[in-house]
């Protein structure tokens, strides 16, 4: 029942749906969400730190840099809570702009992002 209610309230807030949206296209770097997000890095990082404690966002490091990803084999709980938010989730201009700014965010070097973000 606990993980239940962590993986509940993690999908409790909209910039963390919109941050398992996006991963859900590719992996990314602390500094990309940050720019997806338009949020501080502390905030941010209290965003991810919820969405791995409940088992929905995996973290890998690589020298200095954090990356996030769904989980490979997630548990059936966080599989269904994928489905859930799959086809819950309206097919809005929000939506598209998100995706929209995803792909503009790929395009930036990962190395000037994160130098403006550090600075």
């Amino acid at each position: 029942m606990r993980h239940f209610m962590q993986i509940t309230r993690a999908l409790s807030d909209e910039n963390r749906v919109r941050i398992l949206s996006f991963l859900t296209h590719s992996e990314l770097c602390l500094c990309q969400i940050i720019e997806l997000l338009k949020l501080s890095p502390s905030t941010v990082s209290k965003h991810m730190s919820i969405l791995i404690q409940a088992g929905l966002v995996d973290i890998r490091k690589e020298g200095r840099w954090h990356y996030y990803r769904l989980p490979e084999t997630p548990e059936p709980v966080v599989s269904a809570a994928y489905d859930f938010l799959q086809n819950a989730n309206p097919k809005t201009p929000n939506l598209e702009k998100d995706r929209r700014l995803l792909k503009e965010v790929l395009k930036v070097d990962k190395e000037e992002l994160c130098r403006h973000y550090k600075s």
